[in-house]
């Protein structure tokens, strides 16, 4: 708050008679005459007040804003709300130049500027607000950190219990959403599964024939001579078969990653036939999976400031 010697706590603002060189102003934008009683502007509490009449309801309306949240823009639009008659309402620094509405009223209230209302033009010269000392601002942000701790305090608990039932509302209405699913996906699996255990069964069923007959041509029908250039070629096509397999799919033949890409082939394929969306799936099963993970950060004893076992029959 601004102290002077032998003034009221708030400064009037002074309002003159526009001469006739603004007047004559090529573009001037407002140039009615007005009485020097009609804006006020003071500091209360800390904050700013600003005092001006109405035109239509013609009696004065006080408004305090915040000067580090509130914008030029924002205090217009309370002015215009709070009179319907006002179809105007602009501020222009001393110059005659527009100040933007995304201006901050702390950066306003730093310089005289012109307030236009209708075709009325008021001339504002806000008063100075004294610097804080050093004393008295750590005593202001001590007092702050305190409301602060008070604040948290008082809400935080209740903060928390909200927002654990919401996240206990939320995880039983993906759990009823998954339910389904994942009864589907079960019967899937267990199908993707019988079936490439049958091919594994079925592979080492060829592979024991292949061997039986080998041998069978080798010691019974013909001599290791005539069939030892047959498992020659034989050998160098498994070899071939590998190698295709690798550029296929990037990887080395490899037994158990083999039986997992075969795994993973059916199941897609079963899933498409019976209509079963993965995509959705994966979606609930992630934001399951959060929900889990902000409910249990939630009820963490440094959180909740409550002993472990606590915590534990809560879960």
């Amino acid at each position: 708050m601004a102290h002077r010697p032998n003034k009221a706590v708030f400064l009037q603002v002074g309002l003159w008679r526009h001469t006739r060189a603004w007047r004559d102003k090529e573009g001037a934008p407002y140039s009615t005459l007005v009485p020097s009683d009609e804006v006020t502007v003071n500091y209360r509490h800390g904050l700013p007040v600003i005092t001006l009449m109405l035109p239509t309801r013609s009696e004065r309306c006080q408004f305090t804003v915040k000067p580090v949240v509130t914008t030029v823009g924002a205090f217009l639009q309370d002015v215009q709300r709070e009179d319907k008659g006002i179809k105007r309402a602009e501020v222009f620094i001393t110059d005659g130049s527009k100040v933007s509405d995304a201006t901050l009223m702390e950066v306003l209230l730093m310089n005289d500027f012109k307030l236009v209302i209708n075709n009325t033009a008021y001339n504002v010269s806000p008063p100075v607000k004294d610097k804080l000392s050093s004393e008295h601002a750590t005593e202001m942000e001590d007092i702050k950190s305190l409301v602060h701790r008070l604040f948290v305090a008082l809400h935080l608990e209740n903060h928390q219990i909200r927002k654990e039932r919401e996240l206990l509302q939320k995880l039983d209405h993906l759990k009823g959403e998954l339910l389904p699913l994942e009864q589907m996906k079960a019967k899937i699996m267990d199908s993707a599964d019988a079936k490439t255990s049958r091919l594994l069964w079925v592979g080492l069923a060829l592979m024991s024939t292949q061997g039986g007959a080998l041998a069978w041509l080798t010691w019974w029908v013909y001599s290791w001579d005539i069939m030892e250039p047959v498992t020659y070629f034989i050998t160098y096509g498994s070899a071939m078969a590998f190698y295709a397999y690798f550029v296929l799919t990037k990887q080395d033949y490899i037994y158990p990653h083999a039986k997992d890409r075969q795994f993973l082939h059916y199941f897609y394929r079963k899933s498409k036939k019976e209509r079963f969306n993965v995509e959705r799936y994966n979606k609930l099963k992630d934001d399951l999976a959060e929900a889990e993970e902000s409910l249990r950060r939630l009820r963490q004893p440094l959180h909740l400031k409550l002993p472990i076992q606590e915590i534990n029959d809560k879960d």
